[in-house]
């Protein structure tokens, strides 16, 4: 992986306000863009690569080390005490939870809302949403004390024959981040699946082609593929978005659910959703700007790109802002003195630098994005970033210390410091999650090439197709086999000659053909003559099993395994059930989606006709293929070859099985 330099940039006419800039600036055709992306993986990795990785590493490794002593130790190695028995580690929790929150919203919400500048960014932030929750995952996993016991949180029968209560908010949160992180995955490795087949395509050694090919599970660009793939990407997306507004709301139960002043607030789930969105998007900031600038991605990345996030940190921003001043005029308006006491001590007690601190840079910091110079500045940006990515965790942790160092007795009062483990273990997280990040963009495509080669595709005139010569390693058989003939392909030169080709091909009577192209070609299916896909109905039959599955679950273990009171709610409490419930629900609706789009593809299938060709290896980097089958009851080789030219084709090679 080396450094790339930047194309040279189109000059564009001039524009009025009202005219947004490209999504992708400079002469890019859909060749480049697969060189600039690939070439990241492909290269050898550059001098800073390896620096970054030794300082990030080293700090991973101080995380174990702490953990590990922690572990021999016990956590009074920890500054936490009586009454702050919740300090750094719900704190970090918290944090990381929220980071992990702008990769879905980039991919599910925005791709909703057909916002095409996510194109660029939201493969990066997906990943970067994997590697927060693997970081948040690590704090309340250790902060138990007991950490052997941590598996009775877990909805299996024990030695005890016991089962968890399903009414704590602390389940739901348990079931929560993990529907989040497991429906993540997903959406993350799904909307790679055709990158790690350009990838398959350009691998020169072996080792490259198979561990790419397995990744890429047989995908060829097939139009039948890209039409139950967008399906599911909808459905993913559909899912996603209500599944990462109810986390960080489940989070917020955690606090506004007790009866401490200064947690019970009813506002804490859009608060906390609000800043979890304000933080995230700050992260992906912080960590794009430098890659943008050390990889030569500012083509892909531009400034259109970073001023939209600007604008998102903006709204988000204030809203956090109203959400403090809420706070306190509920806190008076109620005149509780306890909870008004608390507010009072957080502006001007022991923890004062704190809470002016998170004041500074989730109040004032955002509101210099109004000026479009400091939105539009690069290294302006990620200053400003980087102080948001501070003030949030300084916000949760004046909601969590400040909420309890000074109980309702003074004799109980006490002042929380923490101890170098809290210390290390907290920097550790930072570098097992900045590892995590270098690795990715290491060996996986950190920018979705299909996807954004949809978006140069529409962007006008001066994008178009070259002929790369891309080639993929010569397949040969065993000349004792004899060869079937598994169709005629011919290559077109682009997606509207493609679209033009297949509706010829259908008005000729033929029926078994297929189109394959380096990115989806809206208008396709109607050309082919297809009908709606049939996946949402997986997706929903996957819905109705997990909501009862998850509601039987409940019921069974907290009405007749284990019957349990809490709070004089009756066995069968259904209203507290909903969380746990919905969960599952999101949870088996997304993988009954992905299994069923990789059902319906006939995926993964590690052999086709296709992929024997030198030359259709084009197809997932910038050629656009159609096939007609001999399974057809029209075909007849020659004809065929001949139909295929009069429509444009060229290249019209004969396929053996």
């Amino acid at each position: 992986m080396t450094v790339l330099t930047r194309q040279p940039e189109i000059p564009f006419p001039a524009m009025d306000a009202s005219v947004r800039a490209p999504l992708v600036l400079g002469r890019h055709d859909l060749h480049s863009l697969t060189e600039l992306v690939s070439g990241i993986v492909e290269k050898r990795a550059p001098r800073w690569w390896w620096g970054a990785i030794f300082v990030t590493g080293t700090l991973m490794l101080g995380c174990f080390v702490a953990i590990g002593y922690l572990f021999v130790t016990g956590v009074g190695v920890w500054g936490e005490n009586q009454p702050v028995s919740w300090a750094w580690d719900i704190t970090n929790f918290v944090f990381w939870i929220g980071i992990g929150h702008a990769g879905t919203l980039i991919s599910a919400i925005l791709f909703l809302l057909r916002q095409k500048w996510r194109t660029s960014i939201n493969r990066s932030a997906e990943a970067m949403t994997l590697f927060a929750v693997a970081c948040a995952g690590i704090f309340p996993a250790i902060h138990v004390g007991r950490w052997w016991r941590i598996l009775f949180m877990a909805p299996i029968p024990n030695s005890n024959a016991i089962w968890p209560n399903f009414r704590s908010p602390l389940l739901w949160d348990m079931f929560a981040v993990s529907a989040y992180a497991m429906v993540s995955v997903l959406f993350w490795y799904v909307g790679m699946i055709p990158d790690l087949a350009t990838l398959r395509d350009r691998a020169t050694t072996k080792t490259r082609q198979f561990i790419y090919g397995l990744l890429a599970l047989g995908w060829r660009g097939s139009n039948r593929h890209w039409r139950h793939y967008e399906m599911a990407y909808l459905i993913l997306a559909g899912l996603a978005t209500p599944l990462v507004l109810s986390v960080h709301t489940v989070v917020s139960f955690d606090f506004a659910v007790s009866i401490i002043p200064g947690w019970h607030g009813t506002i804490f789930p859009p608060y906390f959703v609000a800043g979890a969105i304000f933080s995230g998007f700050a992260m992906v900031l912080t960590l794009l700007i430098p890659a943008r600038a050390l990889l030569g991605l500012q083509d892909l990345i531009t400034t259109r790109h970073l001023e939209n996030m600007c604008k998102v940190i903006l709204a988000t921003g204030s809203m956090v802002a109203y959400a403090y001043a809420m706070e306190l005029c509920m806190a008076w308006y109620s005149g509780n003195a306890y909870e008004l006491f608390v507010f009072e001590n957080r502006a001007s007690g022991p923890y004062w630098w704190a809470f002016w601190t998170m004041i500074l840079c989730n109040v004032v910091v955002p509101q210099l994005f109004w000026f479009k110079k400091l939105r539009t500045t690069a290294w302006m940006i990620f200053i400003l970033a980087i102080l948001v990515n501070v003030g949030m965790w300084f916000e949760r942790f004046v909601i969590i210390v400040t909420s309890l160092h000074r109980d309702f007795l003074p004799s109980s009062w006490g002042y929380y410091s923490p101890t170098w483990v809290e210390v290390l273990t907290f920097a550790g997280s930072i570098g097992l999650f900045a590892t995590l990040f270098l690795l990715f963009i290491r060996f996986l495509p950190m920018i979705a090439m299909a996807e954004v080669k949809g978006v140069v595709h529409t962007q006008g005139p001066g994008f178009g197709v070259q002929d790369s010569g891309f080639r993929r390693r010569q397949m040969t058989r065993s000349p004792a086999v004899q060869a079937v003939v598994y169709g005629a392909m011919g290559e077109f030169d682009s997606a509207e000659a493609l679209l033009a080709a297949a509706k010829a091909v259908r008005a000729a009577g033929y029926t078994r053909f297929d189109v394959n192209s380096p990115y989806a070609i809206h208008g396709m299916d109607q050309a082919m003559g297809l009908g709606l896909s049939k996946l949402g109905w997986f997706a929903l039959v996957g819905g109705v099993v997990g909501a009862l599955c998850g509601m039987g679950l409940q019921w069974y273990a907290n009405s007749q395994a284990y019957p349990l009171i809490t709070g004089a709610k009756p066995y069968f409490s259904w209203q507290a059930f909903i969380p746990i419930t919905f969960e599952v629900m999101v949870l088996l609706a997304a993988f009954g989606a992905v299994m069923g789009m990789l059902w319906l593809n006939g995926l993964p299938r590690w052999y086709h006709a296709t992929l024997k060709s030198d030359r259709f290896a084009k197809a997932s980097d910038d050629g656009f293929f159609l096939v007609i089958e001999a399974a057809d009851a029209k075909f007849e080789a020659i004809a065929v070859r001949q139909f295929l030219q009069m429509i444009g084709g060229r290249e019209i090679a004969v396929l053996e099985d």
